[in-house]
């Protein structure tokens, strides 16, 4: 197989075009390239089985609707037959039927489950961004409200780039939280979604207003609790808006394994002392502050050193990628105007928090993200994550013998086509480019392996996705099979804010060859 033939000179020129008209590798409208004959080539069909490289969770579930569910609706589109779509990883319940390569560690008695069981009420609020953060993931992989769990989802801003409102929608969400409080709900679990949101932007105007947002609400919304009795603590579940800009002088965009806060008010006033820790002792701490037995299965331990800070009610406020910076003008929370936040730091006890590695069951050195930060502070303990679980079996070679993969490739023999969605990164929370290349590798016999490029734009340098496609593409060369055939961004792909128009784009250009055609 020659160059031209695989596809990633192509489709980087093609990507280079799209930057000159100033698109952005996490929002790249789909590109479809032209066969021969001038009509798009390697479309998934059905009977074709597909290979979605991406493990993450909540930005998968929406494309995996619109190719799995028959009863699907949310846009007009042809549904595929006989098509076995396999997924990496269980991030949904109703995904359970699916062909599952590696089966999700799922977490017994997570906090919400023993809430529950002591009989109290509780809310989980957060927008849509990171709903399913506080529900899905903090509950412990549970897509069902444990009794006496109200889920409150508050809509992102849609239409525009998130840094175009870099408050989002923490005006409502601390609405809705405070209306919680005056419900009277024993527990109150918070995110406040800008620090992560805003942080994956390259905008540092917009990073230094939306750490001044927060600063505000926090304050408001922690203010407001505590004149209601309610004990509040503060953490985060990883690090991001804090670097504004890289080694290199550049953006900032990822992120960070920088440690997090753990702050606590009480409303009684009492004088008490925090030690530092790491995300699965927020969740024991709660339970002690409440007066809960914990359960065997959270090997977590309180926070809090003091003996007898109890208090019937209960907030948790995740400052969703918050962490502590290097206190100068590279530090978003030093340099915007985030006094609220510094007077609370100031005033009430805290402490600093492990928020990434082998901390929150990655690998050791790797930046944490809100899918491994709530599924620890909600499980109480380390809960091993997708990626160390996968890697681990790349690593004995239980990757290549996986039986789910290995009846796919027999599938793939048969109908002649192999589809791989594969997310252009080398290390990410959602997946990693060597997904795909290894069950390239794994792929003898089968005649055509079709590349669907997901470009990332978060994990990855700002304007790099060509040079990674060139890199593929000589990592392919080396196989001797394997074509790049398209390519969408992860704002359109990975949408997780029910814009379904974005998912028929994705969906339409790989089944159909609609976008922007290159040859």
């Amino acid at each position: 197989m020659n160059r031209n033939e695989i596809g990633g000179e192509a489709l980087a020129r093609a990507v280079e075009e799209a930057y000159r008209q100033g698109q952005t590798d996490y929002y790249l409208e789909p590109l479809a390239r032209l066969g021969e004959d001038g009509k798009p080539t390697g479309k998934i069909q059905s009977g074709e089985p597909v290979i979605f490289c991406c493990r993450r969770g909540e930005r998968e579930i929406e494309l995996t609707d619109a190719f799995t569910d028959p009863n699907f609706d949310k846009f007009p589109r042809e549904y595929l037959t006989d098509l076995r779509f396999v997924i990496m990883t269980m991030y949904h319940e109703k995904f359970k039927d699916l062909p599952i390569a590696f089966a999700p560690e799922r977490v017994v008695k997570p906090l919400a489950q023993v809430i529950s069981e002591a009989g109290l009420r509780q809310l989980h609020c957060a927008e849509s961004e990171k709903y399913a953060h506080v529900t899905f993931f903090f509950n412990g992989g549970n897509n069902q409200p444990f009794p006496g769990e109200t889920d409150t989802c508050v809509p992102s801003p849609k239409g525009i780039p998130f840094d175009q409102k870099p408050e989002l929608s923490l005006p409502q969400v601390a609405e809705k939280v405070m209306a919680g409080v005056d419900e009277g709900y024993d527990f109150i679990l918070t995110n406040f979604a800008n620090g992560d949101v805003i942080g994956h932007t390259s905008n540092s105007e917009a990073k230094l207003s939306a750490a001044a947002a927060v600063s505000r609400y926090v304050d408001q919304v922690s203010r407001y609790a505590l004149e209601n009795g309610y004990l509040v603590a503060v953490t985060a579940d990883h690090g991001n808006i804090e670097t504004l800009r890289d080694a290199k002088g550049k953006p900032h965009v990822a992120h960070t394994t920088n440690k997090v806060p753990f702050l606590v008010m009480d409303p009684q006033h009492r004088a008490f002392t925090l030690r530092d820790g790491r995300l699965g002792d927020v969740a024991p701490t709660v339970l002690s502050v409440l007066g809960i037995e914990q359960p065997a299965e959270m090997t977590g331990s309180s926070l809090i050193e003091t003996p007898g800070i109890t208090n019937p009610k209960c907030m948790l406020i995740v400052l969703d990628g918050w962490g502590y910076g290097s206190g100068d003008d590279n530090d978003a929370l030093f340099v915007a105007d985030t006094h609220a936040w510094d007077a609370m730091r100031s005033t009430y006890p805290n402490s600093r928090l492990c928020a990434s590695g082998d901390d929150v069951g990655l690998q050791s050195g790797k930046a944490g993200n809100s899918e491994a930060g709530h599924s620890n502070l909600g499980a109480g303990r380390v809960v091993a994550q997708d990626d160390v679980r996968m890697d681990s079996a790349i690593r004995d070679g239980s990757f290549r013998t996986n039986p789910v993969f290995l009846e796919t490739i027999e599938k793939a023999r048969k109908a002649g086509r192999l589809h791989l969605l594969a997310y252009l990164t080398e290390k990410s929370s959602h997946g990693c480019i060597d997904y795909p290349v290894m069950l390239t590798e794994m792929a003898e016999g089968v005649e055509d392996v079709c590349f669907h490029i997901i470009f990332d734009g978060r994990s990855t340098e700002p304007g790099s996705a060509p040079a990674l496609l060139r890199t593929l593409e000589e990592r392919l060369a080396k196989i001797g099979r394997g074509r790049i055939v398209d390519g969408v961004g992860r704002g359109i792909a990975l949408d997780r804010d029910g814009n379904y128009q974005k998912i028929r784009k994705a969906y339409e250009c790989l089944t159909l060859g609609k976008g922007t055609t290159y040859r």
